[in-house]
């Protein structure tokens, strides 16, 4: 009688799909105890260049007061004191201002709010939406966004959430929530990229980073361990000891 298995099946499969292919790739092989596995060097991540800049320095000192507006200084350090502006600006310059995860080709209709974002490159949206709101901002109160007291701020950031404040070319609310996006990857993100300066916003939250292994804490039972925070990078201030608060 012949044996039916599930192995034979998929190499049967394959055989069909890899018609012509040399039958050595069609082998298998059975592993028993440890998996045959070797580490290979991992791909060095690429560093904040603090020379790729987009941001004029009118753009740097509206974005520099309204992400403090998004997330002000309270026992933690604000967005830009933690380099949030520096981590947009080299976002803004680099393939995300460009738009390289949008599809940006014509035709351009107007999507609805399940579709996404759709309104070109970042880059483009930063520098219109800005110029455009500190006109308005200039026609009302004589002064530029950053000059404004916290109170006339949030107040102009609420129009732009809510769409009450009418732009030419840019949408008000398809900037704010892009500029809140990048705000919180600023502040929260590896510091590799530019922001979350010294990984101060992964201590306030308890995060420990791009840890590879929590072997040696699996017995810490009903303690808790208050880890250093690791960059995907390799920097830390890691002591190797954890601390129990």
């Amino acid at each position: 009688m012949f044996r039916f298995s599930r192995r034979r099946l998929l190499l049967g499969a394959s055989a069909g799909i890899l018609a012509g292919v040399s039958p050595a790739l069609l082998s298998s092989r059975e592993y028993s105890g440890e998996m045959p596995y070797r580490p290979t060097p991992f791909p060095e991540p690429s560093h904040y260049d603090p020379t790729r800049r987009f941001l004029t320095d009118e753009e740097r000192a509206f974005l520099e007061a309204a992400v403090d507006r998004l997330i002000p200084a309270d026992d933690w350090p604000s967005a830009s004191e933690l380099g949030v502006v520096n981590f947009i600006d080299s976002e803004l310059a680099g393939p995300f201002g460009r738009g390289a995860i949008y599809y940006t080709k014509p035709p351009f209709m107007k999507g609805t709010e399940q579709q996404g974002y759709q309104s070109g490159e970042p880059a483009k949206l930063y520098r219109t939406a800005i110029a455009e709101i500190e006109e308005r901002v200039i026609e009302k109160h004589g002064a530029r966004f950053a000059e404004l007291e916290p109170e006339q701020q949030d107040e102009i950031l609420t129009q732009l959430e809510e769409g009450e404040m009418e732009l030419g070319e840019a949408s008000a609310t398809d900037f704010f929530t892009m500029l809140l996006q990048n705000t919180k990857e600023g502040y929260f993100g590896d510091p590799v990229h530019g922001g979350n300066r010294n990984m101060e916003s992964w201590r306030m939250i308890g995060f420990p980073g791009a840890r590879y292994d929590y072997r040696p804490y699996v017995d810490w039972h009903n303690k808790r361990v208050v880890l250093e925070p690791v960059s995907v990078a390799g920097f830390t201030r890691f002591s190797p000891e954890p601390r129990e608060d």
